[in-house]
């Protein structure tokens, strides 16, 4: 089905890959193991109890690049198993409808005239059809991630358009998102479930214990998230993931960033406005 020889299908459950991403209704596709669950956590914990939802990740990286504590350094093939086991240790944990590994390297990822990645993403689509897509920002601060998101665009924009999900949606990593103007930022907030995201978020101990912790930073922002997103109310989410539209570039075919500078010239009308009112 995809590319890459060292590419795979993972289900939990043990049933049928194709039929596993055939029932798929929310869709993660993140660049690295691991940003799945920091970043479509929302998606996640929908699918977790319900008998008619269901979420399948797919990471995009064969990670190899990840940091490593210098004195217990792996090597790139021993790296990508031990990260690859994490993420189906996360997928069996989350009951996620299936896990997909497309095994590219980052290096061909951000390469715009390569066609591997987005065949591989139009494939994926295909078989998923999901209602919801969840991915990175186009704001985030890591190069690699947002070239996935550039390519699930392209794969997105190649579908016929009764082919393509309903919501695809860019989601914080790298550089969160309250900084966006409130017509332009979409809230997921997460109700419940707090220890299964703790859980999901600890199972990546190559990160963890080499001592980037990603599980206290997600944990901490998502209820962060929730307590300042409105001033004048009592907090309504224990926590909130935030979340740019990304369906208009999608429907459009728009220059993502001529979208973004749409983003950053309301976010300065906002904050200009609000001074002008006060001095």
């Amino acid at each position: 089905m995809f590319g890459r020889p060292g590419s795979e299908v993972f289900v939990p459950d043990g049933s049928r890959p194709a039929d596993a991403l055939a029932r798929t209704t929310h869709l993660g596709i993140g660049a690295h193991a691991d940003d799945l669950e920091v970043m479509a956590i929302h998606g996640i914990l929908a699918c977790h109890t319900s008998d008619d939802q269901w979420f399948t990740g797919a990471v995009v990286t064969d990670g190899v690049g990840s940091p490593q504590d210098p004195a217990r350094a792996l090597d790139p093939a021993a790296l990508r198993v031990v990260r690859q086991n994490e993420q189906r240790a996360a997928a069996t944990l989350g009951r996620y409808g299936a896990q997909v590994f497309l095994d590219h390297t980052s290096s061909v990822v951000r390469d715009a005239k390569s066609a591997a990645v987005v065949g591989d993403l139009v494939s994926l689509l295909r078989a998923t059809k999901p209602a919801v897509v969840y991915t990175h920002a186009l704001t985030d601060a890591h190069d690699t991630h947002v070239a996935v998101t550039l390519r699930v665009l392209e794969a997105c924009r190649a579908l016929a358009p009764d082919e393509r999900p309903s919501r695809v949606l860019g989601c914080e990593v790298w550089r969160d998102l309250d900084w966006l103007a409130p017509n332009d930022k979409v809230a997921l907030p997460l109700d419940g479930h707090e220890d299964l995201q703790a859980a999901l978020l600890a199972v990546f101990r190559s990160q963890i214990d080499a001592g980037k912790r990603y599980d206290l930073a997600a944990l901490g922002r998502r209820r962060a998230n929730a307590v300042f997103s409105e001033q004048r109310a009592l907090d309504q989410h224990p926590g909130v993931v935030w979340a740019m539209d990304l369906g208009p570039l999608v429907q459009s075919g728009g220059d993502p960033a001529d979208f973004v500078r749409s983003l950053v010239r309301e976010f300065e009308r906002d904050s200009v406005e609000r001074i002008g009112r006060l001095v």
